[in-house]
């Protein structure tokens, strides 16, 4: 029987594993935190929200595992990719894959460690919260869910149908032949609205539906698009959309155009948290470097100017830091740029 785990199973994996396990799939929620473990093996994963549904699942606390899994989901934080990955490798059976579900560009460092032919990429496009041990909030819309999921070079046709199928089981996937431009894409997403929900202390809709903070998103995105064209990426569509085409001005116009058009874009996704907001409020270190400290170090290597990534960057280790609280004022801080 192939074995399946999620690694890192906090709000993402745990619905995800629900999802999984409702529908008939086997999948063991693995997570560090104890607390967690413990209410997902007495009371199951309840997930509220968008949905209602409360699943018996089976988890895993780091030291309980044993054994070999086929597919791994990777889920954690890539703060400490290469020590997880390396650790994971001795749990991967030798055709598994460990399928990286993160934010930012994971891929080829993943791929250092274990294989190209081990390393498949998946974007998420949706999102959710820990609401308490064992409690996770759903925060889209059940008709916006999806995945796009991509292999890199050397990867088996076979593994890729496997893991879409285990996938499936919450929410269509789309199979992306352009996995670098599909994570550009999700990269602009998190940048905008991740890195300046976080600045405001809010979640997507208070930045997509203020006015001030869209002057500020819509530079942002600009950004994110000049820096992926120079790396050479060619943006994939989201959930359809071209955004390259919907958010990208060279002029005053169409820029206001496309700012006039976030909230529309965003309304489906209104209702979510950042992580890296969640982990501030948790006093934790967050991945500001691993998404809008990305798009600073990609600019720097190819010549184009970041000023609102390197301000969102510099204002949310601010925050880290406790010299800054997130909150809505702090995008006042960007007046100087716009």
């Amino acid at each position: 029987m192939k074995r399946y785990a999620i690694y890192g199973a906090g709000s993402l994996g745990t619905v995800l594993g629900a999802y999984i396990t409702k529908n008939g799939g086997q999948i063991d929620l693995i997570n560090r935190n104890k607390a967690h473990v413990e209410a997902l093996k007495k009371n199951g994963a309840k997930i509220t929200g968008t949905v209602e549904m409360t699943v018996p699942v089976t988890a895993l606390t780091t030291d309980e595992m044993t054994g070999k899994y086929d597919v791994i989901l990777l889920l954690t934080k890539q703060l400490l990719n290469k020590e997880v990955v390396s650790f994971l490798k001795d749990y991967l059976a030798d055709d598994g894959v460990i399928v990286t579900l993160q934010n930012g560009l994971p891929e080829p460092g993943i791929a250092e460690i274990v294989g190209a032919n081990r390393t498949m990429g998946c974007v998420v496009e949706w999102g959710a919260a820990l609401v308490s041990p064992g409690v996770c909030e759903l925060t889209s819309e059940v008709d916006s869910l999806s995945f796009h999921m991509g292999k890199m070079d050397g990867g088996s046709n076979e593994k890729f149908d496997e893991v879409k199928a285990l996938l499936e089981l919450m929410c269509p996937v789309h199979e992306e032949m352009n996995l670098i431009g599909a994570r550009w894409s999700k990269l602009l997403i998190n940048a905008t609205f991740s890195g300046l929900g976080t600045v405001v202390g809010g979640v997507f809709g208070d930045v997509s539906e203020s006015k001030e903070a869209r002057k500020v998103a819509i530079r942002c995105m600009k950004e994110c698009i000049d820096v992926g064209r120079a790396t050479g990426a060619e943006f994939a569509p989201v959930q359809g959309k071209n955004i390259t085409a919907l958010f990208y001005y060279k002029g005053a116009f169409k820029r206001a155009i496309a700012t006039m058009l976030i909230p529309i874009a965003m309304k489906k996704h209104r209702n979510i948290e950042p992580s890296m907001l969640q982990d501030l409020k948790k006093n934790k270190p967050c991945e500001i470097d691993a998404i809008n400290g990305v798009v600073c170090e990609w600019g720097k290597k190819h010549g184009v100017q970041t000023p609102i990534n390197n301000r969102i960057v510099e204002i949310v280790k601010k925050c880290e830091r406790g010299e800054l609280k997130p909150q809505a004022s702090n995008i006042k801080l960007f007046e100087d740029l716009l």
